[in-house]
Parts: C-alpha cells; sequence; structure tokens
C-alpha cells in the first residue's frame, strides 16, 4: 500500500478513486461480504451469481475491478477475456476453494464416471474447467432440479451447501468433502442464546452452513436471497448467519430494522464472523490498484476455454 494515502481522509479517498475510474474507463465491482466503504463507492454490488451476471454484460469499459476474492476476479475474467480484470489484494484467497485443489477433483471424478459435474462458483479456473455446470447458493437448487431426477451427479466442494441441495431436492449426489471457513464456526448454542434474547427475531441462514444452523432458519438463501428477505418481511429483528459484510447492505436498506451478526464457536470479544480473506481489500489498496493497474487477472489459456463454458451453462440456466 503506497503509504501517502494514509493522509487522505475516506471521503478524499473515494473521490480520488471516482477520478480515477473515470479517467480510466474502469468499473468497479463489489460482493457483499466487502467493508462498508468499498461497497458504497461501488458501481454494482451483489453476489457471486449477480456479480458474473452484471460482468457478463459489460461492453463500454476498458478495466474491471473486482473487490471480493481471487475465484471472483477469474470469474470475470473468463467472462469478459478482451478487458483487463483487477482486484485489490492478490492474497485474497478463499477456504472453501483451496479446500478442492484441481488434481484430488480430477482424481474423484475419475474414481466415480458416469456422473455429471456440477461445481460451486467458489473454485479455482482448475476446477472449474472440470466442471460441466457451476452454481451458485442462489441458483443451485433450480439448477439442480433441471436436471433429470435420475440423473447422477457429483457436487463440490461444498459439502454442505451439498447436503441442503440434497435435502430440499430428493437427490443423492455424490458430495466433495470441503466447506467454508466461515460459515462452518457459526455456532448453535449462542445462536439459540441470541433467540432468547430476541424472541421475537427471525433467524437468516447462508445454505454453507453445517446442517443444525440451517435447522434453526426461518429463511436459508444466499447473501442476495437473505437480503431480499429482510427487506421484504414484516419482521423488524434478523440474527444473520453469514459473513457479517452483508449487514452494511441490509442496515443501508432497512434502516428501522435491528440486524444482529450469528457468532461464530469461537468469538469471545467481537460477535462477527468475518471472512479474513474478503476483508484483505481496502479503500487505499483500490486506489493503488486503480492507479497502477495492478494486480491484474490471468487465466491460463489452455485452461480458459473450459472454464468458461460450465458457467455460460450456469448462467443460461439461471
Amino acid at each position: 500500500m503506497d503509504v501517502e494515502n494514509c493522509r487522505f481522509s475516506q471521503e478524499e479517498m473515494k473521490q480520488k478513486i471516482n477520478d480515477l475510474k473515470k479517467k480510466k474507463g474502469a468499473v468497479i465491482l463489489a460482493h457483499y461480504y466487502q467493508q462498508g466503504p468499498i461497497q458504497d463507492i461501488a458501481d454494482y454490488t451483489g453476489d457471486s451469481l449477480a456479480m458474473a451476471q452484471y460482468a457478463a454484460t459489460l461492453k463500454d469499459v476498458n478495466i474491471i475491478v473486482v473487490c471480493g476474492v481471487h475465484f471472483m476476479g477469474e470469474t470475470a475474467k473468463l467472462l469478459c477475456p478482451d478487458k483487463k480484470v483487477l482486484i485489490p489484494d492478490l492474497e485474497a484467497g478463499c477456504s472453501l476453494a483451496d479446500s478442492c485443489p484441481a488434481p484430488e477433483y480430477e482424481k474423484f471424478i475419475k474414481e466415480h464416471p458416469g456422473h455429471t459435474v456440477v461445481s460451486y462458483v467458489n473454485t479455482s479456473v482448475g476446477v472449474k474447467a472440470l466442471t460441466d455446470i457451476l452454481v451458485t447458493s442462489g441458483n443451485a437448487h433450480k439448477i439442480i432440479n433441471s436436471l433429470p431426477q435420475d440423473e447422477k451427479i457429483i457436487f463440490g466442494p461444498d459439502r454442505n451447501l451439498g447436503n441442503y441441495i440434497n435435502s430440499v431436492t430428493g437427490r443423492n449426489m455424490l458430495l466433495w468433502d470441503g466447506a467454508c471457513h466461515v460459515h462452518e464456526k457459526f455456532s448453535v448454542e449462542k445462536i439459540v442464546e441470541l433467540k432468547k434474547q430476541y424472541p421475537q427475531a427471525k433467524v437468516l441462514v447462508h445454505p454453507e452452513c453445517k446442517r443444525p444452523v440451517v435447522l434453526l432458519a426461518d429463511k436459508v438463501g444466499s447473501t442476495a436471497a437473505l437480503l431480499k428477505y429482510a427487506t421484504e418481511s414484516d419482521a423488524d429483528q434478523f440474527i444473520v448467519a453469514t459473513e457479517s459484510g452483508i449487514l452494511h447492505q441490509m442496515q443501508k436498506d432497512c434502516p428501522d430494522k435491528t440486524f444482529i451478526p450469528a457468532p461464530p464457536d469461537d468469538s469471545t470479544t467481537c460477535g462477527c464472523n468475518d471472512c479474513s480473506y474478503m476483508k484483505l481489500n481496502t479503500l487505499e489498496k483500490l486506489y493503488d490498484c486503480l492507479l497502477n493497474e495492478l494486480p491484474e487477472i490471468h487465466i491460463d489459456p489452455s485452461l480458459a476455454e473450459a472454464a468458461r463454458k460450465p458457467i455460460e451453462r450456469m448462467l443460461q440456466l439461471s
């Protein structure tokens, strides 16, 4: 990070970013799990499905800056190969993607021939290239239901999302044993305690959570689905079991409602459950990224075409 940037206030930094964005013909995409100031300055904020759909529509821009984690930048680059795609911090990875190395996934697939391979978008380009159809938490239910009931399916890498989809579709998909370190850590006991403190609160749960947490939910869904539910609900209190960055948008959309972050098992002082990778991106890094047009996302040409096909099929089925 350029230490000179520390001299500027948050508002000054936002102005500098906006000036650079206009000068360079850039667009900024941000995931709901980003820090609030980054969400506020973004041209588009959404979950991973919405970000992919939006990226696919971009025409008259030179640069796409993806404020999220690395696989999101890769997805944007696959959909917009002619654009320069940047990410503020290359170290912003994903524990779920890391839980599914492509060579091991390929071996797993070969050990179970005759299966359609459905993979979560939270994966590396190498895994995407091994995949028939990609899904997100927002469209997995719909896409799995679009396949014949007797079709044999491998689902990876998130075992919790896979178990949830099996439970609501009646499928028996073969699951890869991966998980997100954030959604794995939510505490059933602490959510139950919160429910005692806020008996009228609705419990909102992301399907990457473990089944005991999912069973506590009034609503299970992607970040976008949870946001929509909170906005449309008559309730005015919500316990939210997903990465705490979503609370920023929830509070903006519903300023008169109360949103309580569900705590992880290992919480001692902070009740939030943050993704350390998502929070690596800052306004300062975003400014430097636009200024220097680095770090840039590059895709191995030998994988690009194969990895793009399951994304395009996902967008068609969505």
